[in-house]
């Protein structure tokens, strides 16, 4: 009678047992309809390869930088391989630009002798100033740059040199006597470039001397005050309505500089000019330190001793504001 009575539980127990395993492999079981899903996503991959497209992929990232300023040129190939005085013509200028112009050195610390502008008796612009000198002098590059161009120009400029400099500008410097650069050369502020001549239309030792922004000759009064042998300001704004004015020019101050150029300056021998045309680059002055004189600009001093103004401030810990004092002792190196 146990027997009976342990079979039918055992027998009850298996049948539960089967039941609840017959539950859980209904549960874990994926439905048709997923399985169906699951097929159809499979069969829908294709190769990304074929998807991604160079000029699908161009499209979106000329939308994505549409306001995206164009990009700065490079200085040393715009026009470079130009043997024109002018490398830029044709290209777009932009009506407005500013240019440091703080890093300088005066060419030569020479007067105007022919300011910039329009000549009525020869009928055309006379795009540069042109600076007293005497043959042999040392001229210096302005600004940081490369020199683009060495050549000689038998009814013009004679012997010039064109410099491109870090700042965007280009200056020219004309009627040399001789080279002491080769294009490609970089040159610091300072650094001699050529010595000074009379060759070419010119009836008389002079240097030319051009600023030029993308082949527009800047009157270069607008950036140097020549008779106080510093810039205006660390800054120049190019505009193409007022790049051809002057700023602050005093004729008077020029004339006063004049006289104490040429009182400091006295025309040299012939020995003189001989021996400054072979050193040409040497320094006229092994010494460290100068005593200022009356007439004494810090440009004129700078020149003098082929430093920059720049440099001779930071030297004496000094400005370009600072009125110096006759007698005052200056560091020169």
């Amino acid at each position: 009678m146990q027997l009976k009575s342990i079979a039918k539980t055992l027998a009850s127990l298996a049948a539960i047992l089967g039941i609840a395993a017959n539950a859980d492999a209904q549960t874990y079981r994926l439905p048709g309809e997923h399985t169906d899903q699951h097929r159809d996503l499979i069969a829908g991959q294709v190769n990304i390869n074929n998807q991604i497209k160079v000029e699908t992929t161009q499209q979106f990232l000329d939308n994505l930088f549409e306001n995206e300023e164009e990009p700065e040129m490079d200085i040393y190939t715009e026009g470079w391989d130009s043997k024109l005085v002018n490398a830029y013509a044709g290209m777009d200028v932009p009506d407005t630009h500013t240019i440091d112009v703080s890093k300088f050195c005066m060419p030569h610390p020479g007067y105007v002798t022919s300011p910039y502008g329009y000549r009525k008796r020869f009928r055309r612009m006379h795009k540069g100033v042109d600076l007293k000198l005497y043959i042999g002098d040392t001229i210096r590059a302005a600004f940081d740059g490369r020199v683009r161009l060495t050549n000689f120009e038998r009814r013009g400029y004679g012997y010039y040199v064109i410099v491109r400099h870090t700042n965007d500008l280009e200056t020219v410097y004309g009627h040399l006597s001789k080279f002491l650069v080769e294009p490609d050369q970089y040159v610091k502020a300072g650094d001699p470039i050529a010595l000074g001549g009379n060759t070419g239309r010119s009836t008389g030792p002079h240097l030319h001397f051009e600023t030029r922004y993308m082949g527009y000759a800047i009157n270069p009064s607008a950036i140097f005050d020549f008779a106080n042998q510093t810039v205006h300001t660390d800054t120049y704004t190019f505009t193409k309505s007022t790049y051809q004015d002057a700023r602050n020019y005093d004729p008077a101050a020029n004339t006063e500089y004049a006289k104490v150029y040429n009182q400091n300056n006295p025309r040299p021998t012939a020995a003189a000019s001989a021996s400054a045309k072979k050193s040409g680059s040497k320094s006229s002055s092994g010494a460290t330190t100068y005593k200022v004189k009356k007439g004494d600009t810090l440009g004129a001093i700078a020149a003098r001793h082929h430093v920059t103004v720049r440099r001779l401030c930071r030297l004496n810990g000094i400005n370009t504001k600072t009125k110096l004092q006759i007698g005052q002792r200056l560091k020169v190196k």
